[in-house]
């Protein structure tokens, strides 16, 4: 057996960002290339000891490497600690935050080049990487949420990284406000567990409080109540219907942080949540129902969407929604290693694809799939890699994504066939969009890309090139990752690693099932063949389809996504929320708030200024106001005997 982790060590993958972050911000600002190099070399660190902590996990089973908790603060009855918790869930994504996390920082240095906050960019990643890697290390609910706020404050400056462009300030607004809904019940979860079973430590919620729960103890309707303010949290920041409309205007940041925040940093943060709250997930039949069927329609209704996108980067936005709802309906019918299988190999080739499209924007100054193609030819390794990228998402065989897609289809078989057949028409429409997106930005002609705006730096649209071998060596090692990473821990011991974090044992051995594989792959070449077919030899052609009277009514409901940003902020916010609940709050603020202030103060000048004649000094008045007084205080005698 191995020697636990040092503590230090642990908490040294956590400040190893936080430092660079200060370094920059203090000292570095006027210095790119140093903040650059910094964060790279902060996070390379990082993911070194992420590594060995990882070894040494699995050398205890994957159980909880525990570690002393440190008093913070206490008031009252609530103490409040601070405090890591290692085990196999926690090193599996301490290795897989700090790897993608070094990948796309190094993509940085060239994607990032010549851009005038190319400094602050690096703060802010610095910032972004360390709280996810602290949200992780939480060992209990408050420390845990105090890191997921930061993580949602870091997604807001990255988002809005150029604040100078209205779309990417409004997308930012619109990422923070969005998952703050879901941040409330979260919250709210966190102040009932509190006020009903008096901890916030993740092992006891886990062990101790579903345990009363399943006695009787405590209330079956207050873990159903805690277990769907997780539910809460995890949809808003995971993007899960109806909280999902704010991952695609998210597109509005640079490229890399597209690529970290759709793989491993906020997306994921929900699917972890839930994961590393599974016990609790797993005790309540209600809650777990939830979150099955919420999955199952976000992961068909995002796919659908992808279909209709002409920006790649927004394809890929859509297919982080289906993706993430795999994650989720797996977690909801018991499917906990599969799920946190998936988010692991999901991170891989989603950051490659991501960064893939950023290559090709870097060499077109544009995202519009229609604007580019014939890209092949100029930029062979950005398509060989986005290739890989794309097959692995779409499931083929023997890449990652196939072994972590068709587990969780296994699963769904074995618990609900309707459940099942959502899933494999998800699996379907990704190859589809997937197949389509490489044949309209990578096939046929180039169709000439776009200028950059005036006073913007950016490339030659008129001769597109590879891009620099900063860019393309993460792209290289994330495509090895999206092939390899599937079998290996496929056939290795993953399961039984991230298994080892729950508080009882469970099966630690992946299925298999050929009907479902075959089933799979047939429904993926069909789909893929259609894409081809479409995309490649036009027959037929997709415009002529689009057109028909038959398809144009659901393509115009795909490009108007649902009508859910219709929704969301004409009906709801302008006109709901501004048009008519603000108004009336402007009204009672105007008649009631300010008319009992206003009204306090007119009548304390009312009283004063009558007041002033009986205090102006003068003997008679003083006598006269006592005589008067005296003759009322005489005649309310009279009249009350």
């Amino acid at each position: 057996m191995n020697q636990p982790v040092a503590e230090g060590l642990v908490w040294l993958i956590f400040f190893l960002p936080v430092a660079s972050f200060f370094l920059i911000t203090l000292f570095l600002r006027g210095r790119p290339r140093e903040a650059g190099l910094l964060t790279v070399g902060a996070i390379g660190v990082a993911l070194v000891v992420s590594i060995y902590a990882l070894v040494q996990v699995i050398g205890e089973g994957g159980h909880a490497v525990g570690f002393s908790t440190h008093a913070l603060f206490s008031a009252g009855d609530l103490i409040v600690n601070v405090g890591a918790r290692l085990d196999g869930l926690t090193a599996v994504m301490l290795v897989v935050v700090s790897g993608v996390s070094l990948l796309v920082q190094v993509y940085s240095l060239g994607y990032m080049h010549g851009d005038g906050g190319f400094a602050r960019y690096y703060a802010f990643m610095s910032f972004f990487t360390a709280a996810m890697l602290g949200l992780i290390l939480a060992d209990n609910l408050l420390m845990l949420f105090v890191f997921w706020e930061l993580v949602g404050a870091a997604s807001y400056f990255l988002i809005g990284f150029w604040f100078h462009r209205p779309a990417a300030a409004a997308a930012a607004k619109k990422a923070f406000i969005v998952t703050r809904l879901g941040d409330l019940g979260l919250l709210a979860a966190l102040i009932l567990i509190w006020d009903r079973a008096g901890t916030l430590e993740i092992a006891a919620i886990n062990t101790e409080v579903v345990e009363l729960v399943g006695l009787g103890v405590l209330g079956q309707t207050m873990l159903t109540l805690f277990a769907l303010g997780l539910v809460a949290g995890a949809i808003g920041k995971s993007a899960q219907f109806p909280l999902h409309i704010w991952l695609p205007d998210a597109m509005e940041g640079p490229t890399p942080v597209s690529a970290l925040v759709h793989s491993a940093t906020m997306v994921a943060a929900g699917v972890y949540l839930l994961a590393r709250f599974f016990p609790v997930l797993d005790a309540s039949q209600f809650a777990s129902d939830f979150i099955t069927w919420i999955g199952v329609v976000t992961a068909v209704g995002a796919a659908l969407l992808a279909v209709a996108q002409t920006d790649i980067k927004r394809v890929l936005a859509y297919s982080t929604i289906s993706q993430l709802a795999y994650m989720m309906f797996a977690l909801g019918i018991g499917a906990y290693a599969a799920a946190v299988f998936h988010l692991m190999t999901h991170a891989f080739f989603k950051s490659l694809l991501f960064l893939g499209a950023g290559s090709a924007s870097h060499a077109t100054n544009t995202f519009d799939m229609t604007r580019m193609g014939g890209l092949r030819r100029v930029m062979p390794i950005t398509y060989i890699t986005f290739v890989i990228g794309a097959l692995s998402l779409a499931g083929v065989i023997p890449l990652a994504g196939f072994w972590s897609k068709d587990e969780i289809l296994i699963d769904a078989w074995k618990y609900n066939r309707a459940v099942f057949a959502f899933g494999l028409l998800a699996a379907g429409l990704t190859a589809f969009y997937m197949v389509r997106a490489i044949a309209l930005t990578f096939h046929g002609d180039y169709k000439g890309g776009e200028e950059p705006a005036p006073g913007e730096h950016g490339a030659d649209p008129a001769h597109p090139h590879e891009a620099p071998r900063v860019m393309t060596i993460p792209l290289c090692i994330l495509a090895v990752l999206a092939v390899a990473a599937g079998w290996v821990t496929f056939g290795g011991e993953f399961q039984s690693w991230v298994l080892g974090a729950l508080p009882e044992a469970h099966e630690a051995k992946f299925l298999w099932d050929t009907g479902v594989f075959i089933g799979s792959t047939l429904l993926a070449g069909v789909a893929a063949a259609a894409a081809i077919a479409l995309y490649i030899r036009r027959s037929p052609d997709p415009a002529r389809l689009r057109a028909h009277p038959a398809v144009a009514p659901l393509h115009r409901l795909l490009e108007r996504k649902y009508y859910a940003d219709v929704l969301a902020e004409d009906l709801l916010v302008r006109r709901v929320f501004y048009g008519g609940l603000a108004k009336a709050a402007h009204t009672f603020d105007v008649l009631v708030v300010d008319g009992v202030v206003n009204g306090a103060a007119r009548g304390t000048f009312v009283v004063g200024w009558f007041g002033k004649f009986a205090q102006n000094g003068q003997a008679q008045t003083a006598a006269a106001a006592l005589l008067a007084g005296g003759v009322v205080i005489f005649g309310a005698v009279v009249l009350l005997q």
